[in-house]
């Protein structure tokens, strides 16, 4: 991942206190589902005796090849344990993001992974409780719901009200529709890395 976006994702989201193995422990169980599944390999056992990975959460991955994004698929909450969550995700996010084609065997050497490990989420009345740079936001109106990770407000420079656009969009709905009275706002953070 280039120097500057890399820089700037780092000052997005929380600290949820894994350790620097905990962290590689997760990017190496990202990378091999991806490896596994995209060369037709079973996937090897594994084994990870980390409690903080042990418990359940949502995550997601994405997918950068060079500075585009590949893909990137997540849940918001999950009752796996987080590793089997990042795991699922990124293969996921390899194979079954619809904006993108599978990941094919020549790129696997080109991919660098983005993995956000999510708080739960918490309902919110608008712009006065989001942080930049710490919030993710998460609407939901009717049927439609958009998500964007706490990352993308830095990376693009937006301030509470247009990220709550942009979400609203990705929601496919008008972008004032947060202001409905029957739009729900959740917030969330990430550990991101």
């Amino acid at each position: 991942m280039d120097e500057h976006k890399t820089a700037e994702s780092r000052k997005a989201g929380v600290d949820l206190g894994f350790s620097a193995q905990e962290k590689e422990m997760l990017r190496e169980v990202a990378f091999r589902a991806i490896r596994c599944r995209c060369l037709g390999e079973a996937m090897p056992d594994i084994k990870v005796d980390s409690p903080g990975l042990n418990e359940p959460g949502g995550a997601f991955v994405c997918l950068h090849k060079g500075k585009e994004l590949r893909g990137c698929i997540g849940m918001v909450e999950s009752s796996t344990p987080v590793w089997e969550t990042v795991m699922k995700m990124a293969v996921e996010a390899a194979f079954a993001d619809p904006r993108f084609c599978a990941l094919s065997p020549d790129e696997l050497g080109e991919i660098d992974l983005e993995i956000s490990v999510l708080t739960p989420l918490r309902r919110i009345s608008g712009l006065s409780d989001i942080e930049i740079g710490k919030h993710g936001l998460l609407i939901r109106k009717g049927y439609r719901s958009g998500l964007l990770l706490p990352q993308v407000a830095t990376e693009h420079g937006l301030d509470a009200e247009r990220f709550l656009e942009w979400t609203c969009r990705k929601a496919g709905l008008p972008e004032e529709a947060w202001k409905d009275s029957d739009a729900e706002i959740y917030a969330f953070s990430a550990d991101v890395f």
